[in-house]
């Protein structure tokens, strides 16, 4: 048992005491303010009757003659008090009780309903019938045995009181079970072990503990899916690593084999040394983007003017390899954000194309206003081989290369993930899909404010 078990099983034991307590004390009273009003002096037309009757018996028969007559039937509501307050069966009178009977007396109106007659014995008794007809010789031996007008329900408490202890215990162990599996989950997570499951433990249970449950089983999945993907990530990287690394150690020892090639082995090194400058260069790009560490992104980009600089740019880049470039990109849309992330992502976009698509053929640029959806539809499309389906949203990841793309491709596989994370920085998406004939078309949706609208903003 734990310690919130406990706790549990404390305050809802206290508070169950207490309302059985409280219960109890309420019965007590109640049960004081029955007796009282029990033992009321009778004013009816019978008793009236029953007491003229007990006096005539008392003063003609005797004492013994009242008492077999009391005893013999079922009016055990009929006292005879002599004047030492004692009573005639001994049973115990109420003081307060002979008091009112004695004042009713003295009040000549009221003789009807108290009697006073001295007997054979030489005592005079007060015969008095009290409003309790309907109470048995037990309540009578209880007033005898018990003078206090208190009445304390000791087993009903008792009962309620090992059915609070068992509830109060079942409740907190209702609470604390699930708490307890929680906390060898995270334990077992702070361990490294990221496979626990806590739904099938919580059975069917429908409230906040089994949504926490549920809750961690989604917090370890994308902490494994993380982790996989760091591990994935650290692998490509020292697997890109290790190949201008290796070049660069060949090109050491032939330059120290042939120093005649000296020239030749340091314009090799120099370029591995750029090629390893723009693969961390990208790294760290990644990492920032990833960490959400994107700068100021307060700047008005009006897109018109960014996508014709990408086109212009790509153009130029395009017709030097005998590919080339066409752009519909006239619109009012200004983006908020970041412009020189924005245009790295676009362009990376663009610059894929350019490399995927065949030789002689077009790529195309459109970019159209959603006004109703307050958004801008950026789509790029290459006469390219395309990409298997199953691989469309896996060129967004990093290091991934196409299985019909790797080949052709001599890049590090990082450009399009740093453009998901740019276009995802700025509340927009992309994604890819094969054209129908040939080639693939990547689209980009970012959101815009429609204040920001506007054909003459400078």
């Amino acid at each position: 048992m734990g310690r919130l078990f406990w706790k549990f099983f404390f305050f809802i034991m206290v508070a169950q005491m207490s309302v059985v307590i409280g219960v109890g004390i309420m019965f007590s009273l109640e049960n004081r303010d029955r007796n009282l009003n029990a033992t009321e002096i009778d004013s009816s037309p019978p008793a009236a009757f029953l007491i003229k009757a007990s006096a005539a018996t008392l003063q003609y028969g005797g004492p013994e003659a009242l008492s077999k007559m009391i005893q013999g039937t079922k009016h055990h509501h009929i006292y005879a008090v002599d004047e030492q307050q004692r009573e005639l069966l001994g049973r115990q009178v109420p003081p307060h009780l002979i008091e009112k009977a004695q004042n009713l007396f003295k009040n000549e109106t009221e003789h009807h309903i108290v009697e006073q007659v001295k007997a054979a014995d030489g005592h005079t008794y007060l015969l008095f019938l009290t409003s309790s007809a309907g109470e048995d010789e037990r309540s009578v031996l209880r007033s005898r045995n018990s003078p206090s007008p208190y009445f304390f329900p000791i087993m009903p408490i008792l009962a309620s009181t090992v059915a609070s202890l068992f509830f109060a215990m079942l409740l907190a162990w209702y609470f604390s079970q699930p708490i307890r599996q929680l906390k060898s989950a995270f334990a077992s997570a702070a361990s490294g072990n990221l496979n626990e499951r806590l739904a099938p433990l919580m059975g069917k249970r429908n409230d906040e503990l089994a949504d926490l449950g549920r809750d961690f089983d989604s917090m370890t999945d994308k902490l494994r899916a993380l982790m996989d993907s760091q591990r994935r990530l650290l692998h490509d990287v020292s697997h890109e690593l290790r190949s201008p690394i290796a070049r660069m150690q060949a090109a050491i020892g032939l330059a120290r084999l042939q120093p005649e090639k000296t020239s030749v082995t340091i314009e090799r090194i120099e370029r591995e040394g750029i090629r390893m400058d723009k693969l961390v260069g990208e790294l760290l790009t990644l990492s920032r983007l990833e960490a959400g560490v994107t700068g100021a992104m307060e700047d008005h980009i009006r897109m018109e003017e960014l996508l014709g600089n990408i086109i212009d740019d790509a153009r130029f880049e395009g017709e030097a390899n005998h590919r080339h470039v066409e752009g519909v990109v006239r619109n009012d849309a200004v983006i908020t954000g970041g412009a020189e992330l924005l245009h790295r992502a676009i362009e990376n976009v663009v610059r894929n194309a350019i490399k995927q698509t065949a030789i002689e053929t077009t790529v195309t640029i459109n970019a159209q206003v959603e006004t109703q959806q307050q958004q801008l539809r950026i789509s790029v499309r290459d006469h390219g081989p395309g990409v298997p389906e199953d691989e469309l949203q896996l060129i967004f990841e990093p290091f991934f290369r196409s299985s019909r793309t790797q080949k052709n491709s001599n890049g590090y596989g990082l450009g399009l993930t740093i453009a998901r994370r740019i276009i995802e920085a700025h509340g927009g998406t992309i994604m890819a899909s094969n054209c129908a004939h040939q080639g693939l078309c990547v689209e980009i949706v970012l959101p815009y404010d429609a204040l920001t609208i506007s054909p003459n903003l400078d």
